[in-house]
């Protein structure tokens, strides 16, 4: 891929020309306006993760080629990077970048989503460093804040939907909060926005501490010898599992923002972590009440056999231990009649734009 580059006083200069978008609840709609406002001789190359439902078929790139004149497509493993383009993650599936061009990985899930927004994000400015503008849209939760956090770290470029007009304010409001953004754009200013970095060459500086987006990236990749390398894992060991594999999570610190990552390399945020365990929690409270109503049911049928029987004794502590039963059951009924302590939020793109990208295989 030509890069334009410029010295300036034995300096190098470097223009941006690598834009990772990144959107979820709401984010259609936010994609379409931007493709239709970008400009047909737009010099750079567009990445888009949209967190999808992993099975289906997926029609975005024919409504992002609706919507505008740049070419939209599903990235194919090994694509070479080519201007003026818009690669999209396809379903299941990680789009990461490197220097050799777009890689597709099923690797693992970070804050339950695959494909994920933050690996892209890493992954390109792992490769690309100053040449990169990290873009989040819409959607709930803090998805995008890391990957934002790590373009700036490599010296790119931070963008943020205006939160006020975001179908969905979480993601941008979270990315401005803790990742410190550059610019806030409403999405009708987005396309001019990315036109002017663009055109906007930059002092190349001394590269900033990467270690940690590096060896991530290496665990999105399915890197094994990056798994297999315990001893040199971001962060430090804590006391929660993955909800994912079970596995002990690591805690890596960010600022204000708190992150988990595993031995495999599923990934969590903390607001993302409690959500999912609230969730597992309703899950468990239902397999508990299944369990306690089949024990009450089993021990008040034998109660009923003792009785038939002649075997008082043996009856009445069966029937005890059905009464304890149906009244631990009921704690446990009420319990899920009120719902979670703190209800989750989850993201329902998938639903609310399933009449226009329903999403699924490659």
């Amino acid at each position: 891929m030509a890069v334009k580059v410029e010295q300036t006083r034995g300096k190098v200069m470097v223009s941006r020309d690598i834009i990772v978008v990144g959107a979820s609840a709401g984010g259609v709609e936010a994609l379409q306006r931007l493709a239709h406002d970008l400009p047909a001789d737009f010099p750079g190359t567009i990445f888009v993760t949209v967190h999808f439902p992993e099975h289906g078929t997926s029609v975005l790139p024919q409504i992002l080629n609706r919507a505008g004149p740049l070419r939209a497509s599903h990235a194919v493993d090994g694509d070479p990077i080519e201007p003026g383009r818009i690669y999209i993650a396809p379903p299941d599936y990680h789009l990461l970048l490197s220097r050799g061009g777009v890689r597709t990985v099923r690797g693992p899930r970070e804050n339950g989503h695959r494909p994920a927004i933050d690996p892209m994000f890493r992954s390109a400015a792992v490769a690309f460093d100053r040449r990169v503008i990290g873009v989040v849209l819409t959607g709930n939760l803090d998805d995008g804040t890391s990957g934002i956090a790590a373009v700036r770290r490599a010296g790119g470029v931070g963008v943020a939907q205006d939160p006020e007009e975001a179908l969905f304010r979480s993601m941008p409001d979270s990315a401005i909060a803790h990742a410190g953004v550059d610019c806030v754009s409403p999405i009708g200013e987005l396309a001019a926005l990315l036109t002017k970095l663009m055109h906007e060459p930059h002092l190349r500086v001394a590269e900033a501490n990467v270690a940690d987006d590096v060896r991530e990236t290496e665990l999105s990749a399915l890197n094994l010898e990056a798994i297999a390398d315990t001893g040199n894992h971001p962060g430090h060991s804590s006391v929660y599992g993955c909800p994912d594999c079970g596995g002990v999570l690591w805690q890596l610190e960010e600022g204000e923002l708190t992150r988990f990552r595993c031995r495999v390399g599923h990934a969590w945020t903390a607001d993302a972590l409690l959500v999912e365990q609230t969730v597992q929690f309703d899950e468990a409270l239902w397999v508990a009440l299944r369990a306690l109503e089949e024990s009450a049911g089993l021990a008040a049928q034998l109660a009923k056999k003792q009785r038939d029987r002649g075997h008082q004794t043996l009856s009445e502590r069966f029937e005890r231990q059905a009464k304890d039963l149906n009244q631990r059951a009921e704690i446990v009924r009420t319990a899920l009649v009120q719902g979670p302590i703190a209800q989750p939020t989850r993201d329902i793109e998938p639903v609310v734009d399933a009449a226009h990208a329903r999403t699924g295989t490659r």
